[in-house]
C-alpha cells in the first residue's frame, strides 16, 4: 500500500459524517468467539471489518467445544478475538496453540489484575464475567481496538474513531444501571441465579450476589447448595430469583419448589442475559441493549421504579 494511499485515507477518516466509515477495500476478517466480543469488534470495525461470532445467543461459553466450520473460520481469519479468563474453558488449548501462527488475542485478559475477582473454583485465575460492569469492559473494548489496527493499520483512524463512539455508548448505560439499581431497596439488593456470573455486577453496584452453581457452568450444583439458598429464601423473605438465557432452569425451579415447600412463595425477576446476548437484530442482542435490559430487569422485579422499556424505550415489551 502507498503513502499516498494512506494519505487518502486518513482523510476520509477524518471526514466522514459517521465513524463506522470503511477505509479498505478487502475487510479485516475477524473471528470472536462470544458475542460479547464481537460486539465491540463490529461496532470498532464498521463496514472495515468482517466479523465472524462463534457462539450465538443461549450458547455457554464455559462448555463450548469447536466445531470443523469454527476451527476453519478460525485458521482463515486475520484476527481471532476471545474473552480469556477460562470463560471458553474447551476451546484454550486450540486457541493457545492458533497463537502460535496468528493474532489471537485474550481481550478481557487486558483488565488490570487489581480489578480482578479471583474464585476458588479456578486456581490461579480471574472471574471472566467483566462485561457486566461497561467500566471494567471498556478494557476489553481498548483490547480489541488495539488488535484490530495492529492487524490492519491502515484503518486506524477509523477504529480509533469508532471504539471512542462504542465506548462513550457503554458508559452511557454503565451511568444507567449505576442509577437505576440505586433505586432499589438495600434490604432487597440480593441477586441470586443460575451460576455466579454477576460478581463484579455485585461489586460494582453493592449487590449481594448468589449463583447456585460457580462461575463456571461446568461445576455441579449439589442437593446441599440448593437447600441452602432454599433456606436463605424463606428466612429472609427474598421474593423474586432470575434465570439466564444461556443456562437451563432446572436449578431455579428446584429453589422456588423448596421455597414453597416451606410456605414463601418465590417468583421468577426474569431472565437475565449472562454468557450470551439476545438475538442478533434485536436491541437486547448488542452490548448496550444486554446491560440495559439486566438492569432494569433486576432493578424492576426488586422493587425499584424503572422504566419499563429500559434506558432510552429500546428494550421489547414484557419485562
Amino acid at each position: 500500500m502507498t503513502l499516498t494511499r494512506r494519505h487518502v485515507l486518513t482523510a476520509l477518516a477524518a471526514t466522514a459524517a459517521l465513524p463506522s466509515v470503511a477505509l479498505a477495500n478487502t475487510p479485516l476478517r475477524v473471528v470472536a468467539t462470544t458475542g460479547m466480543v464481537a460486539d465491540a469488534a463490529l461496532a470498532i470495525g464498521g463496514t472495515a471489518a468482517d466479523v465472524q461470532a462463534l457462539m450465538g445467543p443461549g450458547v455457554d461459553p464455559h462448555g463450548y467445544r469447536q466445531t470443523r466450520s469454527d476451527i476453519v473460520a478460525m485458521t482463515r481469519a486475520d484476527l481471532v478475538l476471545w474473552n480469556g479468563h477460562y470463560l471458553e474453558a474447551q476451546l484454550e488449548d486450540f486457541l493457545l496453540d492458533l497463537a502460535t501462527r496468528k493474532p489471537v488475542v485474550a481481550v478481557a485478559e487486558a483488565a488490570p489484575d487489581d480489578v480482578l475477582i479471583k474464585h476458588e473454583d479456578y486456581a490461579g485465575r480471574s472471574d471472566p464475567h467483566l462485561w457486566m460492569v461497561p467500566d471494567l469492559w471498556r478494557h476489553a473494548v481498548i483490547a480489541t481496538r488495539d488488535a484490530m489496527i495492529a492487524a490492519r493499520p491502515d484503518a486506524a483512524a477509523a477504529f480509533t474513531a469508532n471504539a471512542e463512539a462504542y465506548l462513550a455508548d457503554i458508559a452511557a448505560v454503565g451511568t444507567y444501571a449505576e442509577e437505576t439499581l440505586a433505586k432499589v431497596p438495600e434490604s432487597a439488593r440480593v441477586l441470586i441465579s443460575a451460576h455466579d456470573a454477576f460478581g463484579y455486577f455485585g461489586q460494582a453496584y453493592g449487590f449481594e450476589v448468589l449463583g447456585i452453581q460457580g462461575i463456571s457452568t461446568e461445576s455441579e450444583a449439589g442437593l446441599q447448595r440448593i437447600s441452602e439458598l432454599v433456606d436463605l429464601l424463606v428466612e429472609r423473605r427474598i421474593g423474586a430469583v432470575f434465570v439466564e438465557s444461556s443456562v437451563s432452569d432446572r436449578n431455579i425451579r428446584a429453589l422456588i419448589e423448596g421455597a414453597a415447600a416451606q410456605g414463601h412463595k418465590v417468583q421468577i425477576g426474569g431472565e437475565l442475559f449472562s454468557d450470551a446476548m439476545g438475538l442478533p437484530g434485536t436491541y437486547e442482542g448488542t452490548m448496550v441493549g444486554m446491560i440495559d435490559h439486566n438492569a432494569t430487569t433486576i432493578a424492576r422485579a426488586l422493587g425499584a421504579d424503572a422504566p419499563a422499556r429500559g434506558m432510552s424505550g429500546k428494550l421489547s415489551a414484557g419485562l
